[in-house]
C-alpha cells in the first residue's frame, strides 16, 4: 500500500533517445530529488544513454552520486570561498562565477559562467581581462551561459550566446566548449554552424527526464473507505460532512509531497482568475486534492496527513475499495515516491 511512481520505461527511454538525437553531446542534469526518480536511477539512465559527464546540484549531490557515475561530474551551483569543503575526486568539475572564485579554485577544473538576461550569477564583460590572467591558474573545461525560459520582450537566444562568444573572442579566451541551458534544438543548431570550432553542449534536465508525460504515472493506494452522511463529523478537526458519500484514506501525504506547491508565474487572465478561485475556496476549508477517481480530481476532506491523504468521494460515485490505487497529479520534482515501479 504506498505511494508508487510507474514508469513506462521503453517509452521514457525511447524520449532520452529522441532528445540526445536532438542535442547531441548533452549534459544530463540529475539534482534535487532526481527529478522525482532518484540521483542513483538517473545516474544509471546517464550512463546508459552513453554520457561522459552528469550536472549535479551541488558538491553534496556531487559526493553522493559519484559511486553511481564513472564520468565527470559538473557541480552547477558557483563555488564561492569560505563554503563547507567537500572531498570529491579529480573528476568533479566547479563551476565558477566570479574573477575571486577562479582565483580560489587553483589547479580545479572549471566551467566559467557568463552573466546572461538571468542576471543571477556569472562574471561580467568588465571581468574579462582579469578572468583571462586567472584562468592560467586552472584547468578550464569551457565557458556555461544560463539562458531564461521566457523572452517577453521578443529578444533571441541565439543572438545573447552570439553577443557573449564575440565578447570572449575579443578577449582572447578559450572558446573550445560552450555549455548552455534552454536552447531549442534549432537553435543549438544555428550556433554550431556559425562556430564550428566550439563545442556546443546542452545542459539539460526537465525536458530530458520529464519531457513525455505519458511515460510516468504516480498512484496512491486507497488504504480505508468509510462511509458517512451529511453532518457526520470527522477528522482531526471534527469538521462536518458536506453531503453523504466515503472518506477515502489513500498513500501520499505531505512527506511525498501531497499537498505542496511552489508559487507559479501566472500570465493571462484566465490563469490569475483560476488562482484567485482557489484562494478563495481554501477560506473555507476547500482544497483540491492531486488524486483523481471516477474521472474527476477530487477535494481534500481535510489538509493531508504526513503520510496519507483523506479524501472526500460523494455517494454518487463509484465507492473505491482498499487496495485500488488512484491516478494523482504530482510535481516530480518535489514528490518522494514509496516504491518505483518499471512497466
Amino acid at each position: 500500500m504506498a505511494l508508487t511512481l510507474y514508469v513506462d520505461t521503453a517509452r521514457w527511454r525511447a524520449h532520452h533517445k529522441h532528445v540526445l538525437e536532438q542535442f547531441p553531446g548533452l549534459v544530463p542534469v540529475c539534482k534535487g530529488n532526481g527529478y522525482g526518480f532518484g540521483h542513483e536511477r538517473l545516474a544509471e539512465e546517464a550512463t546508459r544513454l552513453g554520457s561522459d559527464i552528469l550536472a549535479v546540484g551541488t558538491t553534496y549531490e556531487a559526493a553522493r552520486i559519484k559511486d553511481w557515475f564513472s564520468g565527470d561530474l559538473l557541480v552547477l551551483t558557483p563555488f564561492r570561498r569560505g563554503e563547507e569543503p567537500v572531498p570529491l575526486p579529480d573528476r568533479v568539475i566547479r563551476s565558477v562565477s566570479s574573477v575571486d572564485g577562479v582565483h580560489g579554485l587553483v589547479g580545479a577544473r572549471v566551467v566559467i559562467e557568463v552573466m546572461s538576461s538571468m542576471k543571477r550569477h556569472g562574471v561580467s564583460e568588465q571581468d574579462l581581462p582579469q578572468l583571462a590572467h586567472a584562468i592560467q591558474d586552472v584547468r578550464l573545461e569551457g565557458f556555461a551561459i544560463h539562458l531564461p525560459l521566457d523572452r517577453t520582450d521578443g529578444s533571441d537566444a541565439v543572438e545573447e550566446v552570439i553577443g557573449w562568444m564575440d565578447r570572449l573572442r575579443a578577449a582572447r579566451l578559450q572558446l573550445h566548449t560552450m555549455f548552455v541551458s534552454h536552447l531549442k534544438a534549432d537553435e543549438l543548431a544555428r550556433l554550431q554552424q556559425q562556430f564550428p570550432q566550439t563545442r556546443f553542449r546542452a545542459r539539460i534536465g526537465t525536458r530530458l527526464w520529464l519531457g513525455d508525460h505519458e511515460a510516468t504515472e504516480y498512484r496512491g493506494a486507497v488504504l480505508d473507505v468509510t462511509r458517512v452522511a451529511k453532518g457526520d463529523r470527522f477528522g482531526y478537526r471534527q469538521q462536518k460532512a458536506a453531503s453523504d458519500g466515503w472518506l477515502v484514506v489513500v498513500a501520499g501525504g505531505t512527506s511525498h509531497g501531497v499537498g505542496l506547491e511552489a508559487p507559479k508565474a501566472l500570465h493571462g487572465v484566465m490563469p490569475r482568475a483560476k488562482g484567485v478561485a482557489r484562494a478563495g475556496l481554501a477560506t473555507v476549508n476547500r482544497n483540491l486534492a492531486p488524486y483523481v477517481w471516477a474521472g474527476k480530481q477530487r477535494w481534500f476532506a481535510e489538509p493531508p496527513h504526513m503520510q496519507v491523504s483523506i479524501l472526500f468521494v460523494p455517494s454518487d460515485a463509484t465507492e473505491p475499495k482498499v487496495g485500488e490505487e488512484l491516478v494523482a497529479h504530482l510535481r516530480h520534482t518535489t514528490t518522494q515516491f514509496d516504491r518505483i515501479v518499471d512497466r
